[in-house]
């Protein structure tokens, strides 16, 4: 009777035992796992020109601002100094312009119309004086035609020696200024790109991090557009991660995780600062169970300055429980 009313006992406690380990197991945090990554800045090649310096190695760390490596600049600075002096040129005409016609140039056209008149003046009389002997045929008809027509000439020219004064004295039309302005502002935006390209043949930093590649050496020449040398900013790393879709709806940017980097302990505390809206399929690495089927959000989570001098490519696995 003793051991008959022990078995239930037993029975019972075995099944608190499980029903206390079920419950451990539920109340688990959700996880993704993902890895450590840095922000690469490429710097590619502006012009394919010769490598002449290499400042850094690769692994040394750099400062905003700091040299990274400089192209040959020959064809380069010739292009600037024609550019220059091309918009150079252009401003002196637009200047020769707005100035309008010199005093020299107003009394040459002076001197040009009243020499036309005088030369129209003679044309006219002599024409005058031909004319009664033409009708009474004391001279040939061909001599008052040529008289005519040395008058009409000379009436020609006046008109025209007066309208060049005119023009002179006028000044320039607003058209033509504006278009000397417009070939001015052409030639300084060349100029000017010149100028960018110039500058970047000298690569500096344009944030901290650590230089990661140098695909070319001293003496390459690159194409247009490749990286010659990529640097992984920041101080320390982000972790990128994989969130299930059963996750998803309960986290967002801003939230606090728990990050577990490799085997290290303890846990880093990170903020998530990105979560695409659109998902993607989960990567092998990341598949955990019934996840293996489903679809996951990409997320990035900033870490603090505990996770200074951790490498890229290291595993990661994060609580989700915000």
């Amino acid at each position: 009777m003793h051991v008959a009313t022990m078995i239930p006992g037993r029975w019972c406690a075995f099944a608190c035992l499980c029903a206390a380990l079920l419950a451990g197991c539920q109340g688990e945090p959700a996880q993704a796992l993902g890895t450590l990554e840095f922000d690469r800045v490429t710097f590619p090649a502006p012009a394919a020109e010769r490598i002449v310096a290499i400042h850094v190695r690769e692994g040394d760390r750099v400062t905003i601002g700091q040299p990274l490596l400089s192209l040959e600049a020959t064809r380069t600075d010739a292009a600037l100094t024609a550019a220059r002096a091309d918009s150079e040129q252009r401003r002196q005409a637009l200047v020769e312009l707005e100035a309008g016609p010199r005093h020299e140039q107003i009394a040459q056209a002076r001197a040009q119309l009243a020499a036309a008149q005088a030369q129209e003046r003679e044309a006219q009389m002599y024409y005058v004086r031909l004319q009664p002997l033409g009708r009474r045929q004391l001279v040939a008809a061909s001599d008052v035609d040529l008289a005519r027509a040395a008058a009409g000439d000379a009436q020609g020219r006046l008109n025209a020696a007066q309208a060049a004064l005119d023009e002179l004295l006028n000044g320039n039309r607003d058209e033509d200024i504006a278009q000397g302005q417009a070939a001015l502002q052409a030639a300084q935006a060349q100029s000017e790109a010149q100028q960018v390209t110039r500058e970047k043949l000298d690569i500096i930093a344009t944030r901290d991090g650590v230089v990661d590649s140098i695909p070319y050496k001293l003496g390459d020449q690159a194409p247009i557009g490749v990286p010659l040398m990529i640097v992984l900013a920041g101080n320390s790393p982000y972790a990128r991660i994989y969130v299930p879709e059963q996750q998803r709806a309960d986290l967002h940017v801003g939230d606090k995780v728990r990050v577990f980097v490799a085997e290290r302990t303890p846990a880093l505390t990170g903020t998530i600062r990105m979560i695409r809206s659109e998902p993607t399929f989960t990567p092998y690495y990341a598949l955990i169970g019934e996840d293996a089927e489903r679809l996951s959000y990409l997320a990035e989570i900033t870490l603090g300055k505990d996770a200074v001098g951790l490498p890229a490519g290291l595993p990661v696995r994060v609580e989700l429980t915000p």
